[in-house]
């Protein structure tokens, strides 16, 4: 079955720190790049990082540069969100995607073909 999971979530007061793991089963992530998202109650999903199978490349949005880093361990077909600094605003429900049309992410402002594969996600909260 080809899908992602996402674990790694939970609760920290602001100013913590979490790494969020994103593990592939049934296909490689070499194959695309790959996305993560996360989605806040009441607010529409939006795109946090992303990371090309091609050559590793990264992009972030604006509301986390400088905090979050996304990385991947091809042997372990993972990839990670280390998130620091958090803040309450980062509290949201946190998935990952493959790129399904894509091996490079799309650089300067975020940008997605058509996302696939993805997770059931996993929760962060951010207390003030």
């Amino acid at each position: 079955q080809v899908h992602l999971e996402e674990s790694g979530g939970g609760t920290v007061q602001a100013g913590g720190s979490l790494r969020l793991s994103c593990a592939a089963s049934g296909f490689f992530l070499d194959y695309y790049a790959i996305g993560w998202f996360r989605q806040a109650p009441g607010k529409e999903r939006e795109g946090v990082s992303c990371i090309s199978a091609s050559d590793g490349s990264t992009n972030y949005a604006d509301s986390v540069k400088g905090r979050f880093t996304i990385s991947k361990d091809n042997a372990k077909n993972t990839v990670y969100l280390q998130m620091n600094s958090l803040k309450p605003e980062d509290t949201a429900v946190y998935y990952c995607a493959a790129d399904l049309e894509r091996r490079a992410c799309v650089m300067g402002e975020l940008g997605w073909g058509t996302l696939g594969y993805w997770g059931q996600g996993t929760r962060v909260t951010v207390s003030s």
